[in-house]
């Protein structure tokens, strides 16, 4: 148990967490342990007395029922690993604002758009898409079949046709496509071809916080670092009186 503990701690911090709060979330409404109707997300919640924002985050939590919680969760953890690990976001708070960026999007077509409430495939399609930007001319499998790596997300929207609500679900993915797609324009496309700046740089508030003191980045994940043992921790008396060796009672 302890060694699987390990296991779980050492994986990407980023996409443990979301992975784990994907099947959790899932799990927990497919059993009626949870009750879906906070997951969903529609506009008209944003504008009430007490606004329920948690809708921007709760509607990418949901995956399809059935072995699709499990494949879905599998997808979500792959591809998040796959972008923690790259070299395309060097830092935490880079791919925490690429989610950002790329789930308000999202939010915004299908709230114009499609009108669906879930939100998870749309984010697999586009996470899909970024990771597979880095990966030209290499190859992927894709179930029994070898196919070129940039093709995986054309490949994962022509499998939702394939389920029930297949249009409605390849009308989701597309905005996915489409949000990947404009984050891949802004700041790399644009900056590299048409010699412009980053138009949307991560905010400061993000590096702020992934840079206060006890934080700091590492290859595998955030590690907090403990207190400094030699500030002043040591007791109330001065450091002198206790380099003078063990004390003797007087009388």
């Amino acid at each position: 148990m302890s060694d699987l503990v390990a296991y779980y701690m050492a994986t990407p911090p980023i996409a443990r967490t979301v992975a784990t709060a994907v099947f959790a979330s899932s799990v927990g409404i497919y059993t009626g342990l949870l009750p879906s109707y906070h997951f969903f997300f529609h506009k008209s919640l944003l504008f009430k007395l007490v606004p329920e924002v948690h809708r921007c985050v709760t509607s990418f939590l949901l995956t399809g029922p059935q072995m699709a919680v499990l494949f879905d969760t599998y997808f979500v953890y792959h591809y998040l690993s796959q972008l923690e690990r790259g070299s395309k976001f060097a830092k935490k708070e880079d791919l925490i604002w690429y989610l950002m960026f790329v789930g308000s999007v999202i939010i915004f077509l299908n709230s114009t758009l499609t009108g669906a409430a879930y939100y998870l495939q749309a984010l697999l399609i586009g996470m899909c898409y970024t990771a597979c930007q880095d990966m030209r001319g290499a190859t992927a499998h894709f179930y029994i079949i070898t196919i070129p790596a940039q093709m995986m997300p054309y490949c994962l929207l022509l499998v939702q046709l394939l389920f029930p609500n297949g249009v409605e679900n390849l009308k989701v993915g597309l905005t996915g496509l489409l949000a990947a797609h404009l984050h891949d324009f802004l700041t790399r496309i644009y900056p590299e071809f048409g010699n412009g700046p980053n138009l949307i740089p991560t905010p400061g508030f993000l590096s702020y916080f992934m840079r206060t003191p006890r934080i700091q980045n590492t290859g595998y994940g955030t590690a907090i670092r403990p207190k400094d043992k030699a500030a002043g921790s040591g007791g109330p008396l001065p450091d002198a009186w206790r380099s003078k060796g063990p004390g003797r009672r007087l009388g």
